[in-house]
């Protein structure tokens, strides 16, 4: 039996225009998730994280449609599921969504309580009232958030109670996968320490078994996730262990993508600052071949033509015609030229 808990594969999602234009997001999307373990998924604004994670829930609501593909579930392939079943059977039970801008999701006239009761109606109508304030309240102060939250309304909250509040009320029926989008953006660095802390008290507790953390500082997933996928123009350019994609990035991409920001990790001294030139592609009419050629330096004019194929390197796996050796015998006269300092 398969270890892993999900498994999407061939995943093409789109947004449909007014003018009838179809903008894939999502295009080609295929990895797997072991129980367990967490991925994280980077990227630049646009690159396509956060529709992947509408996707994975199966939230297909106008302008985003599914074009093909598959997304198993601990075993249940949701796009062959009825809304109703999908509601009923999948989300919130198998999976859940923390959605980006968290602390805008809850509604200020409601105090806290009365969410997880409105989830409890849907998936465990057999408690009584006191049931369910009785295992909130345990929930809660298991995750170090008092159950005086519970009684509150969100505009008492700060920013961070909010966020941890979010996390702990999607996480009320134990989901098996955890998919967060930028759960810590908008905090400070107090805060964000605290929401990273929360996601591995529910790893560690089990109260979750696999979480997907999308955002896009690379550096951050460092200390959260097993793995990393980096997204450009809806297409995964890379994926590797944490160690090997902040510390030794093949990409083009995904090496630009730590150069442009601030990395605190030891061994990271002389880390130059620099920003991605060009935007990526508009993605109704993508180009032909490496969708990163515009504003690779490296580019060539077999980069720009045909599919690039995926190669393999000791279970990395990157989107690249060049192999591991030419890029780095590039990177690394490139730190020579520029007399940085490696690690």
């Amino acid at each position: 039996m398969s270890d892993n808990i999900l498994e999407v594969k061939g995943l093409r999602t789109y947004y449909r225009t007014r003018l009838k234009e179809n903008v894939y997001a999502v295009d080609g999307v295929d990895f797997v998730l072991e129980e367990g373990k967490t991925l994280g998924v980077a990227g630049e604004s646009g690159s396509g994280k956060s529709t992947l994670a509408l996707s994975l829930m199966g939230f297909y609501f106008p302008p985003l449609h599914y074009n093909s593909g598959s997304i198993v579930v601990n075993g249940t392939d949701i796009m062959k599921l009825t809304k109703d079943q999908l509601r009923s059977q999948i989300l919130g039970r198998e999976i859940a969504y923390i959605p980006q801008a968290a602390m805008n999701a809850l509604n200020p006239t409601l105090k806290i309580i009365r969410f997880i009761e409105d989830i409890m109606k849907e998936h465990r109508p057999e408690l009584s009232a006191k049931e369910v304030w009785d295992l909130a309240a345990e929930r809660f102060e298991t995750l170090n958030l008092s159950s005086k939250v519970l009684n509150s309304y969100p505009n008492e909250l700060s920013g961070g109670m909010k966020q941890r509040t979010v996390i702990a009320i999607s996480t009320i029926l134990n989901p098996k996968v955890l998919i967060a989008d930028e759960p810590t953006s908008a905090l400070d660095v107090t805060s964000q320490k605290a929401v990273i802390r929360l996601m591995k008290d529910l790893l560690e507790k089990k109260f979750i078994r696999s979480l997907v953390f999308i955002t896009h500082e690379l550096p951050l997933l460092y200390h959260v996730t097993d793995d990393i996928v980096v997204m450009y123009a809806g297409e995964i350019v890379e994926r590797g262990t944490a160690q090997q994609m902040i510390f030794d990035p093949l990409h083009p991409y995904t090496k630009k993508l730590m150069g442009s920001i601030i990395v605190p990790e030891a061994g990271m001294k002389g880390h130059k600052l620099e920003a991605i030139p060009g935007a990526p592609p508009n993605l109704k009419k993508v180009p032909p071949g490496c969708r990163f050629a515009d504003r690779c330096e490296y580019a060539q004019k077999s980069c720009r033509e045909g599919k690039i194929q995926n190669k393999t390197l000791d279970g990395r796996i990157y989107r690249c015609i060049f192999d591991a050796r030419t890029l780095r015998e590039w990177y690394e006269e490139e730190k020579r030229t520029q007399g940085v300092i490696g690690r």
